[in-house]
């Protein structure tokens, strides 16, 4: 049973992120020509346009046809928004912006219509997923912006000097003791992928402090890391063979960049840094440890679903988290932030920008600069339930998928937590990913 927090309060809640993720999903389309909005610059991604209407067909499919048994409103872009329906290069005849922001809004209309007498403590974890699957589709419409301008180099380091010359130690590495820890998510917003919690033990390890920098990359392509097999795995120097890429592809040349994370690297760009280095990529649950657990820490955590109680958590660190969900009480300051969800810099950060926002171990960045690539292939925990559906996470637990954790600065705040999994084949490189090295042995 719902308890502390009142059905209407759930449903003034929901309403809340419904407006706020609405209203940052159509600021990206201010201004926007026709032919940007239609326009394809990657094969493997759908035009901008096309997410725009895929995130009022499913919002209309979930909420209106299967939850409150409506008609579908609009059969006639059934084919063209559905995931399945077309291919992704005959995505680009779309109806003008106007007309697709009309199917939003009158979705919008008639979804919240629908929960005005929905039964929130049966359908609230359909609804949380709606807001964070819009959310999603957003950082992958940033991400499509961003590789349709990538021959124009306008970027502006929002930096300081004393940010992008300080002399820092970003080779520091952080010791993890050895035990046990939660992973993964009971939360009402957690993801099918996220849950269920379960605890895992670790052998001591090691892992950097901050992600790896422009500066630090930069070294292993001046060393020729690009051109030595020694490096590379087989897959990888296969890959590279084909691809013939000398550099991240959101690589900025200009020396304000390199306290900047690396951006742009595939995974098996990360893995050869890593033996370079003499080190290697973390798991996902040296990741997720590293970045979000703490042994010590008791704090009051408020469910939807759950009474109020006291036990430990996972702490976030460097985001200030959206109001929803499971309402931690130990958000950081706004001035320890690194993303607020509202495309504050619309650019990675120097990794030492933000001290306040570091993990119990010490970790910086761990949240909202760029997404960091794992050694982990996707795959479910132990118990896993496919939600909503089998397609969502279920069918790329394939071993072809590796996992990337903690979001981007393009990523929102209703993704953006530690148990959040991300999953890519390791040749993507279009993501905003990065990554930092681990050990099990440091000297």
């Amino acid at each position: 049973m719902i308890s502390n927090l009142s059905k209407s309060s759930v449903k003034e809640a929901i309403i809340r992120a419904f407006v706020e993720c609405r209203s940052t999903t159509l600021a990206l389309f201010e201004g926007m020509d026709k032919a940007t909005f239609c326009s394809q610059p990657h094969p493997d991604f759908s035009p901008v346009g096309w997410h725009l209407g895929h995130i009022a067909y499913i919002e209309s499919l979930w909420l209106l046809e299967r939850s409150a048994g409506l008609p579908c409103l609009f059969p006639q872009y059934r084919q063209l928004f559905a995931a399945d329906g077309l291919p992704k290069a005959k995505r680009v005849q779309l109806p003008e912006l106007k007309e697709i922001r009309y199917y939003l809004d009158t979705v919008r209309e008639k979804a919240l219509d629908f929960l005005e007498t929905a039964d929130v403590e049966q359908n609230e974890r359909l609804w949380r997923f709606l807001i964070q699957h819009e959310s999603q589709h957003c950082e992958i419409i940033c991400m499509v912006l961003e590789l349709a301008k990538i021959s124009i180099s306008d970027k502006k380091s929002l930096c300081t000097d004393e940010q992008s010359q300080a002399s820092l130690d970003f080779e520091e590495m952080i010791q993890i003791p050895a035990g046990e820890f939660e992973q993964g998510s009971n939360s009402i917003d957690a993801l099918d992928n996220e849950s269920p919690a379960h605890q895992v033990y670790l052998d001591t390890y090691w892992i950097d402090r901050y992600p790896v920098t422009c500066r630090q990359y930069r070294a292993f392509m001046d060393a020729g890391g690009y051109q030595n097999s020694r490096w590379w795995s087989k897959a990888g120097w296969e890959w590279l063979q084909t691809e013939q890429v000398t550099q991240p592809l959101y690589w900025q040349g200009d020396r304000a960049w390199d306290n900047h994370p690396v951006c742009g690297v595939s995974w098996y760009e990360a893995e050869a840094y890593s033996r370079f280095v003499g080190k290697r990529l973390p798991t996902e649950a040296e990741w997720e440890k590293a970045a979000s657990w703490d042994v010590t820490a008791t704090v009051l955590v408020e469910n939807c679903n759950c009474d109020r109680v006291a036990r430990p958590v996972a702490q976030p660190h460097g985001v200030r988290l959206p109001q929803s969900g499971a309402l931690r009480k130990s958000v950081l300051p706004e001035q320890a932030c690194l993303h607020t969800g509202d495309r504050l810099f619309g650019q990675t950060t120097p990794v030492n920008a933000y001290p306040g926002g570091q993990s119990v171990y010490g970790l910086y960045d761990t949240l909202g600069n760029v997404w960091e690539w794992t050694a982990s292939w996707f795959d479910g925990y132990q118990g896993f339930q496919s939600y909503p559906y089998i397609g969502y996470s279920q069918v790329y637990f394939d071993q072809k998928h590796r996992v990337l954790k903690g979001g981007s600065w393009a990523t929102r705040p209703w993704v953006l937590r530690p148990s959040f999994r991300n999953w890519y084949y390791p040749s993507v490189r279009q993501l905003f990913a990065g990554f930092r090295c681990a050990t099990s042995d440091y000297h």
